[in-house]
């Protein structure tokens, strides 16, 4: 699975990460490189944050990578969402785009790809970072499905791009 973020949707949406971002845009980026190298070490997936070139500093190149995680600033003139949508066309299911932006999420779903919203994704790598720090040992949550042969009904089944955009968030 590759991660695909949109890197100042994400840092915005966040609350400890958008007030670094307002002192600096430097420090809000390091910042969350950190927290999503952290995040690749537990779960080990591909994961590539996109930013918007005209904020980019000087002397950085278009396309970085620190600690595991691929950094792209988008050209001179052009946004990182259209870096962003093509990356989710040419990558399609194996693609998990992270962004609040509706126009990304619409393009991307259109295109096979599975997408998770800033906050829910933050939530998620929060979750890991303190499952990677308390070795794992948090209690199961066994509020979940009774196995039972009473009949309830028709079933429900979500429809199959539902069932694997499912399973690729359930990966995090």
């Amino acid at each position: 699975m590759h991660i695909i973020i949109d890197g100042y949707n994400l840092i915005r949406q966040s609350g400890s990460l958008s007030d670094l971002d307002s002192q600096t845009l430097q420090l809000g980026r390091d910042a969350l490189v950190e927290k999503l190298a952290a995040y690749k070490r537990l779960k080990r997936h591909r994961i590539t944050v996109v930013f918007d070139g005209t904020n980019a500093p000087s002397f950085s190149q278009r396309r970085e990578s620190f600690k595991g995680i691929e950094i792209k600033f988008s050209r001179n003139g052009e946004l990182a969402d259209t870096v962003i949508k093509r990356m989710a066309a040419r990558e399609r299911e194996m693609a998990l785009i992270v962004s609040s932006d509706l126009d990304i999420v619409h393009y991307a779903e259109t295109r096979g790809a599975a997408t998770v919203s800033s906050s829910i994704f933050e939530q998620k790598i929060s979750m890991a970072a303190f499952m990677g720090k308390s070795g794992g040992k948090m209690e199961e949550d066994n509020s979940g499905w009774i196995p039972t042969t009473k009949k309830k009904g028709p079933s429900r089944r979500l429809s199959k791009k539902d069932r694997r955009s499912k399973v690729k968030i359930r990966k995090l």
